[in-house]
């Protein structure tokens, strides 16, 4: 089970990981950690840094050290990590990468009620999922070759991760869409059927019911 953070945003998690490099005022952070394209990696949105950034600071994670000004520009305050900032970094960290962790995408959803297609429809709309994927896939594997050539591996594990995850994908909804393609999917006749009478199939009728209560 995931530990309780004291600032629980993994925008903090992505804060914590660019300030230990060194001090610096939270536009540094916001450009730094778009440079490296982090909002790929994290669910971050710009517009809360600032609060992260003062929930971090409120909880002694990191620490003002200086306030300047550049000319007409508005103040600025540089922080610093402190060493209770570095440790929860490390436990952050080791949780992430220790503990799986159920994860909900919206493609899996999308599969649960998958029922309320037609299965052409489901093909259908699968093909033209691959076709985005390959394409996306295509153009993943460009940049990250690029990427190789320029930076340690360390630095684009998550990026191979993601790779992977999708390729992964792009695999399953191939063999998917061979089962359909050539009938070998179990239930296939049932699930169209279904669609044809409106009516659903006595063999799933009572599966359809698990879970309802009644009076």
């Amino acid at each position: 089970m995931a530990k309780r953070r004291r600032v629980a945003n993994l925008l903090a998690l992505a804060v914590l990981g660019t300030v230990v490099q060194r001090p610096m005022h939270p536009y540094e952070m916001a450009s730094m950690l778009r440079a490296r394209g982090k909002e790929q990696d994290l669910p971050i949105k710009w517009g809360s840094l600032y609060t992260v950034v003062r929930n971090l600071e409120k909880h002694g994670l990191i620490e003002a050290t200086e306030t300047a000004r550049q000319g007409a520009r508005p103040e600025r305050t540089v922080y610093r990590i402190t060493e209770e900032g570095r440790a929860e970094l490390v436990d952050w960290v080791r949780e992430l990468v220790s503990t799986p962790e159920r994860e909900q995408p919206r493609f899996e959803a999308g599969l649960s009620m998958l029922g309320a297609l037609t299965p052409a429809d489901t093909v259908e709309l699968l093909r033209r999922r691959l076709e985005t994927l390959e394409q996306q896939l295509a153009a993943q594997r460009k940049a990250h070759a690029e990427h190789t050539q320029e930076l340690p591996r360390l630095f684009l594990i998550e990026e191979e991760y993601d790779l992977a995850i999708r390729e992964a994908e792009a695999a399953w909804v191939r063999r998917f869409l061979g089962e359909l393609a050539d009938g070998t999917f179990p239930g296939l006749a049932m699930w169209r059927a279904f669609h044809e009478t409106g009516r659903i199939p006595p063999e799933l009728a009572e599966i359809a019911e698990r879970g309802s209560t009644t009076d």
